[in-house]
């Protein structure tokens, strides 16, 4: 298996068992559960430098460690609040709004337009989510978990902000997240 994949697969992995895991969790308060979990990436980043040095690059802009640093903790600690606050099925699908997000954030990019297809798409998403919540009936809103909702929310806006900001700064390596973390 080729290196980039197996990164792949353990990044969705990752992500697929996030939910399990904070939802298992139990009553770890969201801000010593991130706390937790950057100590954990940064200790892998710290393993990964050790093994592959990454190469020397310039020096990282105050407004890169800004977004990194935000992106992540601003993430987690959304998604980690949300996951208490609401049920964890419902929290995470509007937390993983993200990805629609960015396809309709990165038309506000330099150079990028919203095309038919983003469109078509982002609609087919969001009906995809809303039949998910309604169970194909209609759909109820629960006033005991706004704030959850709100706070997955949040973490959507978040993630997505992070990843299109970071599209602005290409040659910072992905090997800095280990200090946004750390």
């Amino acid at each position: 298996m080729a290196r980039a994949t197996l990164i792949g697969f353990s990044a969705v992995a990752m992500w697929a068992l996030l939910a399990l895991l904070t939802a298992g969790s139990g009553a770890v308060p969201p801000f010593l559960l991130s706390a937790m979990t950057f100590a954990i990436g940064t200790a892998v980043g710290l393993v990964m430098r050790a093994v592959a040095p990454p190469a020397a690059h310039p020096p990282i802009p105050p407004v890169v460690w800004l977004i990194g640093i935000a992106g992540l903790f601003g993430y987690h600690f959304f998604y980690f609040t949300a996951l208490r606050n609401a049920p964890p099925v419902e929290a995470s699908l509007i937390a993983y709004l993200w990805p629609l997000l960015i396809v309709v954030g990165s038309a506000l990019l330099p150079g990028e337009r919203l095309q038919w297809h983003h469109i078509a798409g982002a609609v087919l998403g969001l009906s995809g989510a809303f039949l998910i919540v309604s169970g194909g009936g209609g759909l109820s809103f629960d006033g005991a978990y706004a704030f959850g909702y709100a706070m997955a929310g949040l973490c959507a806006l978040t993630w997505s902000a992070y990843s299109l900001l970071s599209r602005r700064f290409p040659s910072v390596p992905t090997s800095v997240v280990t200090w946004f973390c750390a």
